[in-house]
């Protein structure tokens, strides 16, 4: 089946360094309509078609790289892979090599025959646990490569056929033979010397590194498989007033399931009956229980910690919001930044150069007349030394801890290209209503503060209404007095009969055309509450308007403190909304920003990112609506937050699954810290090559020593980028 505008995933096997991944990318790229990158790290490789290539077409072309590839098994995905063949290979290696190696640089030790038990030994090392190189390098060979694999393979061939030839044919075989240890090449004659060390050790200290690189990959993905082990596994559905236990996957949406206190809840879904708290904890990073009622949205993965709930499913399967939660995060470690790309194209042209720099320096050694002895020994330190792993896991290993890190604390990080946007961010625009503020009208203050009976017949009156602000009013008394001849004046306020009485609840404007006399201090409370940004509503009864509720949609509690955080990133923090500027000044003050942006219409926020860009700005956008999309999609680096509409969440770079304005700190600070991270590394892994290249090619190194090097400079990456788990939230 040919695919049109499709985007494919395949599991590749067989990769060894990132040289790999970049022949199967290029392969890939080379078919028409075909666009893929390789990821190394994760062994997988996303493909965009957009002509009519199959998937078979894309296996095959694998295939014919020298490599494997399949679909992903979803179900072999939330285990962790196997590593216990490569477990094997090393244990034999490190029994039979060690040996060999104190016998090589323990010149008292060597006893009689020492050099044929070393050969013994190390015979099974070179063939058996370095195996998976050479097979590697000869596919490579086949198909006109070269690899890391070539260099490993070549040098430990290299190794062991000289002390072959040294044992059979020169004078290394006789009987008391024996020479010393030494961190630098002598000027010998290479007859009477093995180094049967150098191959053993070299596969040895490599299969090592690749091993513990192996297990430190599967440690980087463990918040992956986390989130993705988070869901339930079956679940009580409600049928005709019974309950019956089912797989979790079998869950269709419209059906009703029971959560009882304590259990995980199974999918997204509307609460039907019961009410409860919800731990979002392990989801969103939120301490605090999120109260739910009939009516109350719940998603699946959370934990149910008060009473029985009665939930319909809404969204199940790929469509969750865990799963697509998992989704972003397996994406955005499929990617690759440009620092990635760069260290690629290092790589590509790395490994023919050092094989051209092993003949130069065995050429030149044994020119000067130093001797094959000298030559050889140079020439294979330079093949072992220049092995380039750890400059392509540099950024593999980052993205993977970072985005994992990332995805545990309630950020989704969509790829490795929003890394680099949060360097250059420098200034941030904050919609107000549902980023900065809760979203939710509020009753924040009363004229006269302490008039109980003013909010109970305000409250009562406007229980009978369905406006926003009546419902905001209404809901700060418990129980409401009865309400008789109601009546609505839209766009103006209410009336109504409570306690025989007619109370009146609105503008100013209506109390007066209905009679009642507003004194000038209500005049003035109303005046000074609008002056703050909040709705002014006037109630009043019998001939007089007795005073003012004040609603407004409230600030969040960490607000302010994000500005803060904002600041100290170095960002300067802009409120861009729809609302009017004095109830945007007001937001604005309360939390501390000092520039406003207000009475903007969708396209206009827009509008304004680009008028900011085009001033040299770089910009961030923070939001949560559908009329924060276009300003999402436009900006250097959009974040949605989580409680948003899946539109915007589309639109953005980041995710902000708290919720909490703290969040878009905590995402800049993890996406700075692992491009520092990236940075380090590639310094690291980059210096270490063009350091010791020439130390190798001077015959400064031992073979042992080099390939010892190269191992620990892999697991010095992927440590570096392992202190990103240490990652710490505002909250």
């Amino acid at each position: 089946m040919t695919l049109q505008n499709a985007l494919i995933e395949l599991e590749i096997g067989g990769m060894t360094c990132t040289s790999c991944a970049n022949r199967i990318e290029k392969k890939l790229n080379r078919m028409d309509g075909v666009s893929a990158t390789v990821n190394y790290a994760t062994e997988k490789a996303t493909a965009t078609v957009e002509g009519g290539v199959s998937v078979a077409d894309l296996i095959a072309t694998v295939e014919k790289t020298g490599y494997t590839a399949k679909l992903p098994d979803k179900k072999e995905e939330a285990a962790p892979q196997s590593d216990d063949p490569l477990k094997q290979r090393l244990i034999t290696a490190i029994v039979l090599s060690v040996p060999v190696i104190l016998l090589a640089m323990v010149p008292p030790w060597q006893f009689t025959y020492w050099q044929w038990a070393s050969l013994v030994l190390a015979a099974p090392v070179v063939v058996y646990a370095g195996w998976p190189f050479h097979r590697a390098a000869a596919i490579n060979l086949r198909h006109g490569a070269a690899t890391m694999d070539t260099l490993v393979s070549l040098g430990t061939i290299a190794a062991f056929g000289w002390s072959l030839w040294a044992l059979f044919l020169g004078t290394a075989g006789e009987p008391g033979m024996t020479h010393p240890f030494t961190l630098t090449i002598d000027r010998t004659d290479g007859a009477g010397a093995i180094y049967l060390e150098a191959a053993a050790g070299v596969t040895m200290f490599i299969l090592a590194g690749r091993y513990f690189e192996a297990r430190s990959k599967r440690r980087a993905g463990d918040a992956l498989r986390a989130l993705l082990e988070l869901g339930a596994k079956d679940v009580a559905v409600l049928t005709d007033g019974r309950e019956s236990r089912i797989p979790v996957e079998n869950l269709q949406p419209g059906m009703l399931f029971v959560v009882r206190p304590g259990e995980k809840i199974a999918t997204d879904g509307v609460v039907e009956e019961g009410s409860s708290a919800v731990d979002r904890s392990l989801l969103t990073g939120e301490s605090v229980p999120v109260e739910v009622g009939p009516g109350g949205d719940v998603t699946g993965g959370t934990v149910n910690a008060g009473g029985r709930l009665v939930v319909r499913a809404t969204r199940v399967g790929a469509d969750t919001q865990l799963a697509q939660m998992a989704k972003l995060v397996e994406q955005a470690q499929t990617g690759k930044a440009e620092v990635q790309r760069l260290a690629d194209r290092i790589s590509g042209v790395f490994v023919p150069i050092v094989i051209a720099l092993a003949v130069a320096t065995l050429g030149w050694w044994f020119g000067t007349g130093a001797g094959w002895t000298a030559a050889f020994t140079a020439a294979v330190a330079v093949l072992i030394i220049a092995c380039p792993c750890a400059l392509g896991l540099a950024t593999p290993t980052a993205l993977l801890v970072g985005t994992g890190r990332g995805a545990q604390i309630g950020i989704l990080i969509k790829g490795p290209e929003a890394l680099e946007s949060t360097r250059r961010v420098d200034t941030v625009l904050l919609d107000k209503t549902g980023t900065v503020t809760t979203g939710v009208m509020k009753l924040v203050a009363t004229v006269p503060a302490d008039d109980d009976e003013l909010l109970q017949l305000a409250a009562a009156v406007e229980s009978a209404s369905e406006h926003p602000i009546a419902r905001a009013i209404a809901a700060e008394v418990g129980d409401h007095l009865p309400v008789a001849d109601f009546t609505a004046f839209p766009g103006f306020g209410v009336r109504g009969n409570v306690a025989g009485r007619v109370v009146l609840a609105g503008r100013a404007a209506l109390l007066e055309r209905e009679g009642l006399h507003v004194p000038e201090r209500i005049a003035a409370a109303v005046q000074e509450q609008q002056e703050l940004g909040r709705t002014a509503i006037v109630a009043g009864w019998d001939g007089e308007a007795r005073g003012v509720l004040a609603v407004a949609d409230t600030v969040k509690p960490t607000s302010a403190e994000a500005v803060a955080g904002l600041r100290k990133l170095g960002l300067t923090p802009i409120l861009l909304t729809g609302d009017n500027k004095t109830v945007a000044r007001a937001v604005a003050a309360e939390v501390g920003i000092d520039e406003v942006i207000a009475g903007v219409l969708p396209d206009g926020k827009v509008a304004e990112v680009q008028r900011l860009q085009q001033s040299g700005k770089v910009v961030a956008m923070v939001g949560d609506g559908v009329n924060d999309a276009a300003a999402l999609a436009q900006s250097d680096l959009g974040l949605a937050m989580g409680t948003g509409t899946d539109v915007a969440i589309e639109a953005s770079d980041l995710t902000l699954v708290r919720g909490d304005l703290t969040a878009a700190v905590d995402a800049i600070r993890l996406s700075r810290r692992t491009l520092r991270i990236i940075k380090s590394n590639l310094f690291w892994a980059f210096a270490y090559n063009v350091a010791a290249l020439p130390l190798a090619a001077a015959g400064l190194l031992n073979p042992m020593i080099a390939g010892a090097a190269m191992a620990f400079s892999s697991v010095f990456v992927v440590a570096n980028s392992l202190r990103l788990r240490s990652f710490k939230p505002l909250h």
